[in-house]
């Protein structure tokens, strides 16, 4: 392979990296959570989005403190190493706190309750 093939191999990609960094939409899981309620259509619907996302983070930061006031096992569910299991339950958390709050029968109802007293300020 001489030297002309391999930059001819090697610039469409280096291109395409180039064009996914310019082009990145997520910057970070904040930054998801907003485009998430940006796209989710009319301003309306953007409140009751934002709404249930706060819910949402409210619920996983309550199941976050609650698992603190819960006494810990020496070997744990990955052993005496718990950033593994910090990471795990960080997750699950994170997706209980979603599910929670966006089904109807399990919602606290902060997010009705948001959305309820400020749907009045939104077109």
């Amino acid at each position: 392979m001489t030297i002309s093939q391999t930059s001819d191999i090697t610039t469409p990609t280096l291109d395409l990296i180039k064009h996914g960094l310019n082009h990145a939409r997520t910057v970070n899981g904040d930054q998801e959570l907003y485009n998430r309620i940006k796209e989710s259509g009319d301003s309306k619907e953007q409140l009751k989005k934002a709404a249930t996302e706060f819910e949402s983070i409210f619920i996983t930061k309550m199941l976050q403190e609650m698992d603190k006031t819960v006494e810990k096992d020496e070997n744990g569910l990955f052993g005496n190493d718990n950033k593994y299991e910090e990471t795990f339950k960080s997750i699950v958390f994170q997706q209980m706190g979603r599910d929670l709050a966006n089904n109807p029968r399990t919602s606290f109802g902060f997010a009705d309750s948001i959305y309820r007293q400020m749907e009045k300020y939104v077109n």
